[in-house]
């Protein structure tokens, strides 16, 4: 006779079993996004055509990781390095479009990840830039050494913090989650009269095999992704951008640039993404509260 804790136990084992079948379409739908936004090893580095957003805003990125120049009179707002091998192609994209690089004055970030941010010491040495970042991803950053080169922080921002230069004015917005400090920009940009509002989102991704429910090293993080998401749902912006071109269509709407009225204007897309983006969140919080739950006690 099988005693009651044997029972018990393969209760419990056939319920993860059945957890695991069910979470397979939420894992698959994690890595689907994943793939999307991160791309190829290739993908990250690959030279794409730089252009123009609208007004002073330009996209000086690669195929698969987003940096923007916001370029004004008395020299230029960069927001992301990314990988610091991708630098000479970063530069590459500025001076393509007929800008110095040595005319950076500020580098800003989305977040504390070496994809987006790995290359702030070396623009820096180029160029003499000031390095600006949110404080709670400082000491990610102070940890982010290649080449064993300090990472350089000039200033260290507050939510709500403005950045200044030239006329032009980003707003930094605190969205936690995807790193503590991770940082959403906006910024208004004048294009042939109307002015249009412009929000750059940091992330929000939630990573397969990330843990919200039960996280030994971070138990708030779910509550931070829902202030998150929250700061980025009462924003309206004209023309959504992201540290990841994919979360905007960059490729669709490059191919349709210089169609009237600008691709790039897209306030539909930008909550059709935080929809997708939130609601996949909500899934993986779910799932892994049911999973939690039907753990022996």
């Amino acid at each position: 006779m099988r005693s009651r804790g044997f029972v018990l136990g393969s209760l419990v084992a056939v319920l993860a079993s059945l957890e695991a079948a069910a979470q397979t379409p939420i894992l698959e739908r994690q890595e689907a996004m994943f793939r999307r936004n991160v791309g190829t090893s290739e993908q990250q580095r690959a030279y794409f055509p730089p252009h123009k957003i609208a007004g002073n805003l330009y996209y000086v990125g690669t195929e698969s990781l987003a940096s923007f120049l916001v370029a004004t009179p008395a020299g230029h707002i960069l927001i992301n390095t990314n990988y610091e091998n991708a630098v000479p192609t970063l530069r590459r994209s500025v001076e393509d479009l007929g800008f110095d690089f040595e005319d950076i004055e500020i580098i800003l970030g989305s977040h504390a990840h070496g994809d987006h941010m790995e290359g702030d010491a070396l623009v820096k040495q180029l160029t003499g830039a000031r390095v600006m970042a949110m404080a709670e991803d400082v000491p990610l950053l102070e940890r982010m050494r290649p080449g064993d080169k300090p990472h350089p922080i000039d200033r260290v921002l507050r939510d709500g913090d403005e950045v200044t230069l030239g006329g032009s004015t980003l707003v930094a917005r605190l969205t936690p989650g995807h790193t503590p400090g991770c940082t959403t920009w906006t910024l208004t940009v004048q294009e042939g009269g109307p002015s249009y509002d412009v929000v750059i989102i940091g992330s929000m991704g939630s990573n397969p095999g990330f843990r919200f429910v039960n996280n030994p090293t971070n138990p708030t993080i779910a509550d931070q992704y829902r202030r998150g998401f929250a700061v980025l749902r009462s924003l309206q912006p004209d023309i959504p951008l992201a540290s990841h071109p994919a979360m905007y269509g960059m490729n669709a709407k490059y191919a349709r640039l210089g169609q009237t009225p600008n691709p790039f204007i897209d306030p539909a897309g930008y909550v059709a993404e935080l929809d997708a983006v939130e609601g996949l969140f909500r899934d993986v919080v779910a799932a892994q509260e049911r999973e939690a739950a039907a753990q022996p006690r």
